[in-house]
């Protein structure tokens, strides 16, 4: 017997949503066991802020634990090629506008694409990047820094998280913006960086709010400028860079989450909703704020098309930089 169009139809009717069911069924039984969130950089920086902020919150209602990992080296490229490779469905990475952004075209070749080997999940928030000296600069803001600096060239340095970091970057472009030079010594984190400039042992250096009001505030560390659009609430005295005669000097970090690409769709999706709602969280705002971090939380589609435009702004940096991987 010769099947009529409309048996046809309901056989395929029936395949298509067989082979949906299991699809929502992961979706809703998912996650099944705790969620790994790897930070790709040494604690005590912003970027661990950023994540356990969001950590905390999106484990209240992803009904799992949420736990972080810092697992530093190579300018993140350890962790990001490890998790590229990840096919638990339940390991994600902190992204970075050094790994997704700068890594691509500071090493000539990368254990990881980062294009092809992530999801984009959601943009978690903006850090704005702060320009600091030791107490012991006598330098009171910007303008004054940069009179020092070029009345001793070649003899001061500024540290940062390590090459390609924000804070590598953010003190490259105010040093192409400011013609100036100033040596740059790299380390490994923000946490080791802090540890030599609060000692006296580093002139400068750009490092992101979160990680730093408190020594601003309790004088151990001297702002000289931000590289926010707009003064900071936290520090209102303190002029940007744009203020101090660089009109459109804007530089901040960003933080995002990403999950390896072998992470099915569906978990993905739920994981973006559940991340956009951590950041809009009383808990989540409070803790940022403290730390001058702005609360982002956008779709993947918005996030994809943020990391598309600020690889296409920082190749741009790196090349007339020409900053290079060691």
């Amino acid at each position: 017997m010769t099947p009529t169009r409309r048996s046809l139809l309901a056989c395929a009717g029936a395949s298509t949503l067989a082979g949906l069911l299991p699809m929502r069924a992961a979706a809703q039984n998912w996650p099944s066991k705790p969620i790994r969130f790897v930070v790709p950089f040494a604690p005590g920086g912003s970027s661990e802020i950023i994540a356990r902020s969001a950590a905390v919150e999106m484990g209240k209602t992803l009904g799992q634990n949420v736990f972080v990992e810092n697992k530093p080296g190579a300018s993140g490229n350890i962790a990001m090629a490890e998790v590229a490779r990840a096919d638990d469905q339940h390991t994600v990475i902190l992204g970075h506008i050094g790994t997704l952004a700068v890594n691509p075209y500071m090493f000539e070749k990368l254990p990881y694409d980062a294009n092809k080997d992530f999801k984009a999940v959601s943009l978690l928030a903006k850090v704005p990047s702060l320009y600091v000296v030791h107490p012991g600069v006598p330098a009171n803001n910007l303008r004054e820094f940069i009179a020092l600096v070029k009345a001793k060239p070649g003899t001061m340095n500024y540290g940062s998280a390590g090459n390609g970091s924000a804070g590598h970057l953010a003190m490259e472009y105010l040093k192409m913006t400011a013609n100036i030079f100033i040596t740059h010594i790299p380390y490994k984190g923000t946490g080791p960086q802090l540890t030599d400039l609060l000692a006296g042992r580093l002139e400068a250096a750009s490092v992101g709010a979160s990680a730093i009001l408190q020594h601003i505030k309790a004088g151990k560390l001297r702002c000289i400028a931000t590289g926010s659009a707009q003064r900071l609430a936290q520090l209102p005295d303190v002029p940007t860079v744009a203020e101090q005669g660089f009109p459109g000097f804007e530089m901040t970090q960003w933080y995002g989450l990403l999950a390896p690409a072998s992470m099915a769709q569906p978990n993905v999706d739920r994981l973006a909703a559940e991340a956009q709602k951590a950041m809009k969280s009383q808990g989540a705002l409070e803790r940022l704020n403290q730390d001058a971090a702005q609360s982002v939380g956008g779709s993947p589609a918005q996030f994809a098309q943020f990391i598309a435009g600020e690889q296409k702004r920082w190749k741009q940096v790196v090349e007339r930089a020409r900053i290079k991987a060691e």
